[in-house]
């Protein structure tokens, strides 16, 4: 069997047609999941309300019931257009948060709208953005809490998907491999179906064998690997069809393109976008850069009012030469840029072509501190102003290991399509210091690419809280 399906496999569960054992009845009630948690939402909509009710002393005529009918009514059309908080199986906290923006904005233009229709223009603005700070706040972490506590759930055993593969490759060995990376997502592979006896995995049956299975045993949907010009594909969507079993059709395309996808459509064909980027966007662009000078603005004030003096006396009291380290590194689509950093070597004639290692000689005791503490990258905030670079993003390489890495790693030149950050999504998922091994700095074109992919505004929030985090508790890649 194929060491990546047999990894995924529950344990003691062979990939055979035995596979049915896993089919028991714990994973059908994943609608109560859906109505418990929507319910939920309404419980901490009116908790709020009674609390504001009976706490605030200057309510006014918010404690009226048709207030309190007003908001229950208005937050339905938000609920229901943003369900996915709720159903999708796989949602990370920075879209949770992009939604639950998007859902503020329309419970509240609902709610103002109905009012005004109504002339029920009584209560003071000063109450309801109250009751909407309060609400999103409990109602955020409500979100973030709720997916926690049912990806437990998930990984003892209870409320999970039956999924079967038809056809097998390259991508649907890529697609098992993604399906089993977190048990909290649900799934359980009772199935897989493919042409012939291909080589490294023990198949359920063939294709023949689809229909028959899928009505003698509980599947909820079917995952087809197969070329969308066989003439079984159109099969395989009747039976789907008739067995109420959701049809998921994966293009065969993992093994040269591992990127993710948006649809698009010339005319009535359906297209699929190569490597969406929402930085091309100008609004996206517009709300990154303003929180670029947000945040460096703030956090150069902070510098200069606290660590910039000591850290100038002791780089200067550490070895002889300039505060600053000046050194061009690879920026936005390739452009050369002189990045700043506070100088953490003695002076020496390797500092643009070596990279720093754990117990580098040419570290100071005070460099080998700035280092371990990212102190050392606080001048790029300048960078940042200055356009170089961006808050977060892919870290900038020295020139000489662009050329060199250029050659090496596939999508490597993709980390520039957007601007090199003081931070990203590599160096908080641990990739950051050292590349001994050419595997290390693929891991950090595989994060680098991802980011850019799937880049939002929360996301960046949440890099650039675990940045602050990891600094204050230090990281051992940190040298």
């Amino acid at each position: 069997m194929d060491e990546s399906a047999a990894e995924f496999i529950q344990a003691g569960s062979p990939l055979s047609k035995n596979l049915s054992i896993v089919t028991a009845s714990k994973g059908r009630y994943g609608y109560l999941v859906n109505i418990f948690t929507t319910a939920f939402d309404f419980v901490l909509l009116n908790a709020v309300y009674l609390f504001l009710k009976y706490f605030e002393t200057d309510l006014g005529e918010f404690a009226d019931r048709e207030v309190w009918f007003l908001l229950n009514i208005s937050y339905i059309p938000a609920i229901t257009f943003f369900k996915d908080v709720h159903n999708k199986r796989i949602l990370f906290a920075d879209k949770i948060m992009v939604i639950l923006v998007q859902a503020l904005i329309m419970h509240c233009f609902v709610m103002l709208t109905i009012a005004t229709i109504l002339d029920y223009t009584e209560v003071p603005m000063r109450l309801y953005f109250l009751f909407y700070t309060i609400f999103y706040f409990v109602l955020g972490c409500w979100w973030i809490f709720s997916r926690k506590l049912i990806k437990f759930f998930r990984r003892r055993g209870l409320n999970y998907r039956r999924v079967i593969i038809v056809g097998w490759n390259e991508t649907a060995r890529q697609l098992l491999r993604e399906f089993h990376q977190d048990a909290g997502y649900g799934y359980r592979i009772v199935g897989i179906f493919a042409k012939g006896q291909p080589s490294g995995v023990e198949l359920t049956g063939g294709l023949g064998d689809v229909a028959g299975y899928i009505c003698t045993h509980e599947v909820d949907e079917l995952y087809c690997v197969m070329p969308s010009e066989e003439d079984q594909v159109g099969q395989l969507i009747k039976i789907a069809d008739d067995n109420d079993v959701q049809f998921y059709y994966v293009p065969m395309i993992s093994g040269f393109m591992t990127t993710t996808f948006s649809l698009s459509q010339v005319g009535n064909i359906p297209a699929l976008v190569y490597r969406p980027n929402p930085l091309q966007k100008i609004s996206n662009r517009i709300l990154k850069r303003v929180f670029d000078i947000v945040v460096s603005l703030i956090a150069i004030a902070l510098v200069s009012a606290t660590i910039l003096i000591p850290v100038i006396i002791a780089i200067k009291l550490s070895s002889k030469g300039p505060i600053l380290f000046k050194q061009k590194r690879t920026g936005y689509r390739g452009r050369e840029f002189m990045c700043y950093k506070f100088r953490t070597m003695k002076v020496n004639a390797d500092a643009d072509t070596k990279q720093a290692t754990k117990d580098d000689p040419r570290k100071t005791k005070v460099g080998d501190f700035l280092r371990r503490t990212s102190i050392d990258e606080l001048p790029q905030f300048i960078n940042v102003l200055l356009g170089n670079m961006s808050v977060v993003g892919p870290r900038p390489h020295m020139v000489k290991h662009t050329d060199e890495y250029r050659k090496l790693i596939d999508r490597y030149m993709v980390r520039h399509m957007i601007k090199p950050g003081i931070t990203g999504l590599a160096q908080v998922s641990g990739y950051r210091g050292q590349t001994e091994e050419l595997w290390q700095m693929e891991k950090r074109v595989e994060y680098d690419v991802n980011y850019i992919e799937n880049w939002t505004f929360w996301l960046d929030v949440k890099i650039v809280i675990r940045t602050i985090y990891n600094a204050i508790h230090g990281e051992k890649n940190a040298f």
